[in-house]
């Protein structure tokens, strides 16, 4: 049974399976491939942007540092809520070891929340593939059994060929988990190192910034 009957020969439940794995294959690989290539390359400019963060000479060069060379905005955004006034009067008022703390925390839970975007969706596939390629399999043995017993009597030849074209759907469902599994765990990986990263840029900008004076510079202007 080729992928063309698997498609377009079977019942509403097979054709429905067989369409459900095709839509999972292509979301995972294209998280995979879109995700490899962001996190790979914010990385590098994370790596690269926060050397040259602390080489600048004053903080309005370091922000117009990261603006230039952090592509994909993962320190900028904490460095510009470290440096922007706090407002409202609630805000205003605190500690600023409090100010800091709030306004950096926050910055980096958005960064993290993308960072981590699609991989809640590989983690889905990888669970649930497997088990729709099962009901692929079991859905195709039962309608193959029902054929044959219709037919009379049965031999080995018989029940071998049918059962064995409804495991290609179980085999379906490996080929689409296994690699969003991977991609899932490798790309994992790298947003945790970025994140440890981010999170030692965070604790450095903190304490200095907590040796020096409210900034009040424009963390907007070009």
């Amino acid at each position: 049974m080729s992928a063309f009957d698997l498609l377009f020969r079977g019942d509403a439940v097979s054709t429905a399976v067989a369409v459900g794995l095709l839509l999972m294959s292509v979301a995972s690989w294209l998280v995979i491939l879109w995700k490899a290539w962001m996190l790979q390359t914010a990385l590098g400019d994370t790596a690269r942007s926060t050397a040259a963060f602390w080489q600048a000479n004053s903080l309005d060069d370091a922000l117009a540092v990261l603006r230039a060379m952090d592509r994909e905005a993962l320190l900028l955004p904490v460095a510009e809520a470290a440096c922007t006034p706090p407002v409202g009067f609630l805000a205003s008022t605190a500690d600023r070891s409090q100010q800091l703390t709030r306004v950096m925390r926050d910055a980096l839970h958005r960064v993290l929340r993308r960072l981590q975007s699609g991989l809640v969706l590989l983690a889905t596939v990888g669970s649930v593939a497997p088990f729709v390629g099962l009901l692929g399999t079991v859905w195709g043995i039962y309608h193959a059994l029902i054929g044959i017993s219709g037919a009379g009597a049965m031999t080995i030849e018989q029940i071998s060929g049918p059962v064995g074209e409804a495991l290609i759907m179980t085999a379906a469902g490996l080929a689409v988990a296994i690699p969003a599994v991977l991609g899932y765990n490798i790309l994992g990986r790298l947003v945790a190192r970025i994140e440890t990263d981010l999170d030692g840029f965070a604790r450095d900008l903190r304490g200095l910034l907590l040796t020096q004076t409210p900034v009040s510079s424009n963390p907007t202007a070009a």
